[in-house]
């Protein structure tokens, strides 16, 4: 624990997952002094008060004042909007950072409202779960997980490292990179394998020789777990293909080629290829737990919990 705060005060606008889950962390080791919340509703602000807040306004601007940390954490498509309202009232010399799974875009819509002397540093925590609302939230959530940000030439070093300092001391890994690669890069391990978690839910839920109760009570565990990954808020997720598109469509177009390559290999009985290919895949998921970002323990050693109750951010 440190010996004294990273940050005086935090200003968490936006109280889903991983707004609550910061809030627990940076309680349970003393890296905020002050933990100060905004949302839309007043049941999620009830909420978040009464769980990990230490106090919540019924605006953005409000919440901010005094913050020397300020988190977005809301849709990247409204990053613009709750960037313009909150401008007028940061504190100069104040980090404002977010927690978007697209970089570029939110850099475009937020740094023209940065004041002078205010510190853009974008992040994307790689950590998550299905689920969403203030009571969605827990302490370890950011523990062994990557936390990237994509400060620019610009950024003060000093601000960066104090931000990392507070990201660390959640337990996360940091990592920093140029806002274009990160979106490309998200677009291959996120983005891309959540349309297709979608698109083969989608497809199921539409196949008329299989009724929704066989797939259902069939569900072996590589449905399921697309079905756990479909599951994930989809106002966030509308957000993220729409701002970052052109990556995911990179992508779409790489991954039909190699749909067609497989396609044709079925239907040609071309068992050497199938295997060759599933071999180099296998060695990837291998590559994944020794770099400690997996398990290899049954059902990935997710023991399974109770589903928190939902909640608007």
């Amino acid at each position: 624990m440190p010996a004294a705060p990273i940050y005086n005060r935090v200003a968490l606008i936006g109280l889903g997952l991983i707004a609550s889950s910061m809030a627990h962390a940076m309680r349970a080791h003393g890296l905020a002094g002050e933990i100060v919340g905004y949302a839309k509703t007043p049941e999620t602000r009830a909420t978040a008060l009464d769980l990990f807040c230490d106090r919540v306004t019924d605006t953005a601007a409000d919440a901010v004042r005094g913050a020397d940390l300020v988190v977005l954490a809301v849709p990247v498509g409204a990053m613009g909007a709750i960037a313009a309202e909150i401008g007028p009232h940061l504190m100069a010399g104040a980090t404002v950072t977010d927690v978007g799974s697209v970089k570029a875009a939110v850099v475009a819509a937020v740094a023209p409202h940065m004041p002078a002397g205010v510190h853009l540093i974008p992040g994307h925590p790689l950590a998550g779960t299905e689920y969403s609302g203030p009571r969605a939230g827990f302490a370890s959530l950011f523990e062994n997980r990557w936390w990237l940000l994509t400060p620019d030439v610009s950024s003060d070093a000093a601000a960066v490292a104090r931000l990392s300092s507070l990201l660390a001391g959640m337990g996360a890994k940091i990592d920093t990179m140029d806002a274009q690669r990160h979106d490309l890069v998200l677009a291959v391990v996120s983005h891309t394998p959540h349309l297709i978690a979608y698109t083969m839910v989608g497809v199921a839920d539409h196949l008329e020789q299989v009724s929704n109760s066989e797939v259902i009570q069939y569900s072996a565990s590589g449905f399921r777990d697309f079905t756990r990954i479909a599951a994930s808020d989809p106002t966030m997720w509308r957000d993220v293909f729409l701002t970052n598109k052109d990556a995911v469509l990179d992508i779409l177009g790489r991954f039909t080629e190699e749909l067609f390559a497989l396609q044709r290999a079925i239907r040609m009985g071309d068992g050497p290829m199938l295997h060759d290919y599933f071999t180099h895949t296998r060695a990837i998921r291998r590559s994944i737990i020794e770099a400690g970002q997996d398990t290899a323990a049954p059902d990935f050693g997710r023991a399974p919990i109770p589903a928190p109750d939902q909640g608007t951010t």
